[in-house]
């Protein structure tokens, strides 16, 4: 345990009140001397101090920061990048071979050039919110530390894994009493913020609307499910995509070459190097632990090499990738749907073996296929969607493992189906007309006319009942007046639908020609029961239908 110490030691570390154990103030501390300059440095603390002590970082938080008090104050050239502690001997190769400017980063080339966001985050040249959205090993928390020890601004991190509401207002407290005091602006790095509920996210809306706090949150989840999107509208989203072989096999050589890594003992073999690469899928974290492990082993038995045998020893093989909550779910749900929908039978089965043996729940597997069923078939086999929906049932009824029985049937019923999208994109266009506010009053002649009143209102007059026409459909506007003539459905010419595709144009005929005037007669409604609602009538006669002709032409189509 550290001893408090005086109140003007406290007051240079920034410690608010070393007693009560509360949030440390993270400040800059001094440069060189004669220097007149600041290097970043930062404190946070995940849990209260002990009456008595100095408020130090949990140990098993995301970033560590040396000793208590100390290292705060410590002479030019003794403390770790902004506030972090020194890279051991001992530390991970990955952690060890960390980049320790731009210029060393490897990957992200998309990111990097003079003028783009990443370049200016590291830069410090504008004071931008970011979300870091990438997979394991593609390099979040490597800039994160870019981030740290390139500016002199203020570096406060944080884990959502053990960070709370409490923990984020607590930060953005101490950037006010900075700002208001001329301090440096305040970058808050927040690793895995995907696991910050909707009211931890809420809690730094304000704040980086303001600018009070420069975000930086990492996340290997997809944001636009993962972060809230008011959130999400404040900060720069840079995707950071898994590096490729040639960019793993050059961080490969580096470690073997650098002092920071082996320093050129044990050599790395061609072979050995190339099932590395493939080992990684794109993971550097991945790719430098592995060549670790291997390096160990071969210097057991005092190998010079490590060969392809001491590597394959060292890390038996590639996990699969596959999480159930992660973006790989996701990934293979989409590559599932896309080959039913380009009638790949041999892709569906293989997609679908693969969701079922990573453990993927069923019902989901289900779902998305009675949603294909509607959105990918459609009118040309309109009995996919009982198919798709009877397995659904057998998945509820049955269970795994004989239910994978009925999902390989439907999905090879789905995928070898014909295809039609008509259904989706007919009602992706009246959405679309709702949204933009298209769309009138209700036609009069289909209003609800049941209610005392109604017909004063002129509800239902004019109204035409389809069965008192020997064909079923009449001339009548369904459609407010400014969708008049609006085609939304336009069928396709595969399976089933051909056959409504030639109808189509008949039905739309008949219901729009201009009414007939001379050749009127009123019908009552049958039984006395108003069409659509299966209500009495005010009186008979309120609900009026009309029969018009059409010519033989039409009736003959028909």
């Amino acid at each position: 345990m550290v001893t408090r110490p005086p109140a003007p030691v406290r007051a240079r570390l920034g410690v608010d009140d070393c007693a009560t154990g509360r949030t440390a103030r993270p400040v800059a501390q001094a440069g060189p001397q004669g220097t007149g300059q600041l290097r970043p440095a930062a404190l946070i603390l995940l849990t209260p101090a002990a009456p008595g002590t100095v408020p130090v970082m949990d140990p098993d938080a995301l970033f560590s920061f040396g000793e208590p008090a100390a290292a705060a104050v410590a002479p030019a050239g003794t403390a770790g990048m902004a506030g972090f502690t020194p890279v051991g001997e001992d530390a991970p190769l990955a952690v060890r071979m960390r980049p320790t400017g731009l210029d060393e980063l490897i990957g992200q080339d998309h990111l990097r050039a003079p003028g783009a966001p990443l370049h200016q985050l590291v830069s410090g040249a504008a004071p931008m919110s970011v979300i870091l959205w990438g997979p394991p090993g593609s390099g979040k928390t490597t800039i994160a530390h870019l981030v740290a020890g390139a500016t002199d601004r203020r570096f406060v991190a944080m884990s959502a894994l053990n960070a709370g509401v409490k923990d984020v207002r607590a930060v953005i407290e101490a950037a006010r009493r900075q700002r208001r005091t001329g301090g440096p602006q305040t970058v808050l790095f927040i690793d895995e913020v995907h696991r910050f509920s909707k009211t931890q996210q809420d809690s730094l809306l304000a704040a980086v609307e303001d600018r009070t706090v420069t975000l930086l949150a990492a996340t290997t989840e997809n944001p636009y499910f993962s972060v809230i999107s008011p959130l999400l509208s404040r900060c720069v989203l840079l995707t950071l995509q898994p590096l490729d072989d040639d960019a793993v096999r050059s961080l490969l050589r580096r470690a073997v070459a650098d002092g920071r890594g082996l320093g050129g003992t044990p050599a790395l073999a061609p072979d050995a190097e190339e099932h590395l690469v493939r080992l990684a899928a794109g993971d550097v974290r991945k790719a430098l632990t592995a060549l670790e492990a291997a390096a160990a082993s071969a210097t057991a038995v005092g190998a010079s090499r490590i060969d392809l045998s001491t590597a394959e020893q060292a890390v038996d093989s590639a996990a699969v990738r596959y999480d159930r909550d992660g973006d790989s779910h996701y990934d293979v749900t989409s590559a599932f749907i896309k080959s039913m929908r380009g009638s790949d039978v041999d892709a569906a089965l293989h997609w679908l073996a693969r969701m079922l043996v990573a453990g993927e729940d069923p019902r989901f597997i289900a779902r998305r296929m009675v949603i294909f069923a509607s959105e990918d078939v459609g009118m040309a086999d309109p009995g996919a969607l009982g198919v798709a929906t009877a397995a659904a049932h057998a998945v509820e009824y049955v269970g795994l493992p004989e239910a994978q029985l009925n999902l390989a049937q439907a999905v090879i019923h789905l995928t070898t189906a014909p295809k039609s999208n008509s259904a989706t994109t007919a009602i992706g266009a009246a959405l679309a007309d709702v949204r933009a506010g298209r769309g009138g009053a209700v036609p009069r002649g289909l209003r609800d006319a049941h209610y005392s009143g109604a017909k004063g209102l002129g509800h239902g007059t004019g109204y035409r009942y389809p069965h008192d026409d020997r064909r079923g459909v009449v001339n009548q506007q369904y459609v407010p007046d400014d969708l008049v003539g609006t085609d939304y459905y336009q069928p396709s010419q595969h399976g089933a639908e051909r056959a409504v595709a030639d109808r189509l144009p008949l039905l739309r005929r008949i219901i729009r020609r201009p009414a007939p005037v001379a050749d009127r007669r009123p019908t009552a409604a049958p039984c006395g029961i108003e069409a659509g609602n299966g209500r009495q009538p005010e009186r008979p006669g309120d609900d009026a239908a009309y029969e018009g002709g059409v010519d033989a032409t039409e009736e003959g189509q028909q």
